[in-house]
């Protein structure tokens, strides 16, 4: 006969059935035992990554532009000597006039360079845009097609195409707003305007996106030496630290309006599994909201008055004393005056990253 096991085991309950001296069971009952249930991971998508494009576009317009620039200044037909003869009416002006391979001032002035006259005077308020996709000559444009892939391919790949569009072309915009109200004796091209705005738009993310980042003092401080840099390159003679100035402070409200975040426990609490416990994390931090609004105001406010300004005739330096020096220090081995003694001047925007191209085309 069995007998009854008086270890502490999980009891079980045999049924079995009697066959001579041999048990043989029939059924094993066993109680069902919990298992926790499968975690389901779900891949959390913080923020789409997007292909830049448009930032490409923008160096092939700027690149037409100035093929288009080039063959309407046809050197070989207005000028005695030219460089690069072999490109026929692609060739370029003597270095006496344009040292950075390109055209005349006269053909870019044709082109829709910035003319602080035929803007007030003559109603060309296009010619503050136009100029921000002309360029001075080769070395010009490519200093400032480099410094356009490096900055702004980062930026379309994380905040998409259409706000880093607008960056560019209204940071462009308040740059030659700011160059026309201090500097209207020279007529001005370049992209540094737009450019200098995205450097600003990438300092202000970094600054109302603050506890997303790890390495943010490091970010930050890298940043603001390289503008530092750049900003101080713009006081040496024919340099248009206006346009500098002027996008990189349209470009720095608009970061704050366009590039903003939303908080990172936000953004999880959306891809939490079933059965997480809600979150009441609002979407943005209180200091995210205030800088929003007031670079809101501040960008509106700024861009029309300035254009009230510049549509009245009103020169700038007339109100304040020192701002030239913004733009050009003097010292004993250079003069910081403009006005030629026999031809007519252009200012050319350099680039963030090569500042060192501004020369006085003749």
């Amino acid at each position: 006969m069995a007998t009854a096991d008086p270890s502490p085991h999980i009891p079980t309950r045999a049924n079995s059935r009697r066959s001579g001296n041999v048990i043989h069971p029939v059924d094993v009952e066993t109680p069902p035992v919990r298992t926790p249930s499968p975690i389901v991971y779900r891949e959390v998508k913080h923020f789409k990554k997007w292909v830049p494009w448009l930032i490409p576009a923008f160096v092939v317009a700027n690149t037409v532009m100035f093929i288009i620039t080039m063959y309407e200044n046809d050197c070989p037909k207005k000028s005695v000597s030219c460089i690069a003869k072999f490109l026929g009416r692609f060739s370029f002006q003597p270095f006496k006039e344009n040292p950075l391979l390109g055209p005349s001032s006269a053909t870019l002035q044709k082109m829709g360079a910035l003319d602080v006259k035929k803007v007030v005077d003559g109603h060309q308020g296009w010619r503050l845009i136009t100029c921000n996709w002309l360029h001075g000559g080769v070395f010009h444009l490519l200093a400032n097609m480099l410094s356009l892939l490096v900055i702004g391919i980062r930026l379309e790949r994380e905040f998409g195409f259409i706000l880093v569009g607008l960056l560019y072309v209204i940071a462009g915009f308040g740059g030659s707003l700011m160059s026309a109200l201090f500097i209207q004796s020279n007529i001005s091209v370049g992209a540094s305007g737009a450019l200098f705005g995205l450097l600003g738009a990438m300092l202000s993310e970094l600054i109302t996106n603050w506890t997303m980042y790890a390495n943010k003092v490091a970010a930050f401080v890298t940043l603001v030496v390289i503008i530092a840099i750049n900003l101080a390159v713009g006081i040496l003679p024919h340099v248009d630290n206006f346009a500098h100035i002027g996008g990189f402070l349209t470009g720095f409200l608009l970061g704050f309006v366009f590039l903003i975040r939303p908080q990172f426990g936000w953004v999880s609490q959306r891809y939490a599994p079933p059965g997480y416990p809600a979150s009441t994390r609002s979407k943005f931090k209180t200091y995210q909201c205030v800088l929003w609004v007031v670079s809101l105001i501040l960008v509106i406010v700024g861009l029309t008055l300035g254009l009230v300004m510049l549509l009245r005739g009103v020169d700038a330096n007339d109100h304040c004393s020192w701002c030239h020096y913004l733009s050009c220090v003097p010292t004993s081995s250079w003069s910081c005056n403009t006005q030629p003694a026999y031809c007519s001047v252009t200012k050319l925007n350099t680039s963030p990253l090569y500042a060192l191209t501004h020369i006085n085309l003749s």
